[in-house]
């Protein structure tokens, strides 16, 4: 039901998790012929459909089957990351390369196998603990014996591609507040993070070029995490990345994010924490679980010697973009070193800002904007022209990653939020990391920084498709 301001005004479906709508179209070319007018089409009670002919002869009809690049493509619904299910991203096709592969490797054909990699983000790894009542560091260790026993033979953790992340973010900020002073660049600032693909799709979507150009072209840590495993390993590698919602998935089949000449994809599969129970047994507890797995150790990320102990980034739970940029922002621009940011609640929790101010004079504005009605609101200060901010943190899930829609949810009846404070309080418990650590990785040329770190967004313009139209 929605809720009436006036005769010209009203707001509907503000839930933050948005599901396709029924606009949600992908044209279907039909073949047709002169022999088979008076075609009926009769559904069988397997739910095929069959289309009997004048002859009574029976032709099988084939399903029309959408991917996600058809929903990165199609301006019909804002994102479909709740409501999609598409074959090529789903545990079922990770189960089924893995088994695969086992099968080439037993066939002494190890040489045409894929190299089966599984990369895991932070976030998903603290649903996973507290689901399994484990630690952390062990709920980490025990998903690298479980992937390494269906024959992954690579598991790491991408907190160091969170670093890269970071320092990409940091360095565009200071370069954008530049332009802006020195060149006068309008859309230099405020500038917009890029990390959280639900709203990127969102802005591609909704706003388009009116947005798009504040949004920061530095890659996602999973993306930047794909890119230098995919050149590590090669066109043989099959990467699967562990992350807390589905708009990953969206994330990982984006064209931008494949080689243009083979078609490899940098993250082959996301699976999700949801997905994850499945299978190690669904949410009653049947089946394996992780009590029985014996924990393994990580592999190192390329570039480093040993594998890092688990770590979080101070700031939000989604990384801390807006307290590490806040930090070196001060630094870089105006000299000043600070080792810690206040951000204080505005209209609510999910709407946070902190001031760096200098002689009573307000030298920066940040804020870290979690949710779609958050979001709704730097949008249209944005269109206005008074939006106040110079970086804004944007995640579409409220509350962030650690609240990420595909995240494990409460079975016993503990309450939402109670989880929540959970897996933010374990992850406040673990030792944070400075960035600047994996700085020493960068050892590649300009041009591959480029390729490695930055990407570019684009606006999808609705299809004129008379089913489109509201009457």
């Amino acid at each position: 039901m929605s809720a009436r301001f006036s005769g010209v005004l009203q707001i509907t479906d503000l839930d933050d998790f948005i599901t396709p709508s029924q606009e949600c179209i992908k044209p279907v070319k039909i073949e047709k012929t002169a022999s088979r007018t008076g075609a009926k089409i009769k559904i069988q009670d397997d739910g095929t459909y069959v289309q009997i002919n004048q002859g009574g002869e029976k032709e099988q009809l084939a399903k029309v089957e959408i991917s996600l690049s058809d929903c990165l493509a199609c301006s019909g619904c804002i994102t479909s990351a709740e409501g999609v299910l598409v074959a090529q991203q789903s545990h079922e096709q990770v189960q089924k390369v893995f088994q695969e592969s086992l099968r080439l490797r037993q066939e002494g054909k190890s040489e045409v196998s894929r190299i089966l990699c599984v990369s895991l983000s932070i976030q998903p790894v603290l649903s996973i603990a507290v689901r399994y009542g484990l630690s952390p560091s062990e709920a980490m260790e025990k998903l690298s014996g479980y992937f390494r026993g269906l024959g992954a033979d690579y598991v790491l953790d991408i907190s160091r591609a969170e670093d890269l992340a970071l320092l990409e973010c940091q360095e565009e900020f200071v370069r954008r507040y530049r332009e802006r002073e020195t060149a006068c660049k309008k859309d230099a600032l405020p500038m917009l993070s890029s990390s959280c693909p639900g709203w990127v799709c969102y802005a591609e979507k909704t706003h388009g070029n009116l947005v798009l150009p504040y949004i920061a072209a530095c890659k996602s840590p999973q993306q930047i995490a794909g890119t230098i495993l995919r050149r590590q390993f090669g066109q043989r590698l099959y990467h699967v990345s562990l992350a807390p919602c589905y708009d990953k998935k969206l994330e990982a089949s984006r064209g931008d994010f494949e080689d243009s000449v083979t078609g490899e994809k940098d993250v082959d599969c996301v699976i999700t924490p949801v997905e994850l129970e499945q299978m190690l047994g669904g949410a009653e507890g049947n089946g394996l679980g992780l009590a029985e797995v014996e924990p393994q150790p990580l592999d190192p990320f390329p570039g480093t010697k040993a594998p890092d102990a688990i770590c979080s980034h101070k700031g939000s739970g989604s990384g801390g973009y807006a307290y590490h940029t806040f930090i070196y922002a001060c630094q870089e621009i105006f000299g000043e070193s600070i080792s810690t940011v206040e951000f204080k609640p505005l209209r609510n929790p999910d709407f946070m800002e902190a001031i760096f101010e200098r002689d009573g004079k307000v030298l920066l504005r940040f804020v870290v904007a979690n949710g779609f009605r958050n979001i709704q609101n730097v949008v249209q200060r944005l269109k206005r022209g008074k939006c106040p901010w110079d970086f804004v943190e944007i995640m579409a899930c409220p509350s962030g990653c650690l609240n990420g829609g595909a995240q494990i949810r409460p079975s016993d009846g503990k309450p939402s939020k109670e989880l929540l404070t959970e897996l933010e309080s374990h992850y406040r418990h673990l030792p944070a990391r400075d960035p600047i650590v994996s700085a020493s990785l960068k050892t590649w040329s300009a041009e591959e920084e480029e390729k490695i770190l930055r990407t570019s967004y684009h606006p999808i313009e609705k299809a004129p498709n008379a089913l489109n139209i509201k009457w």
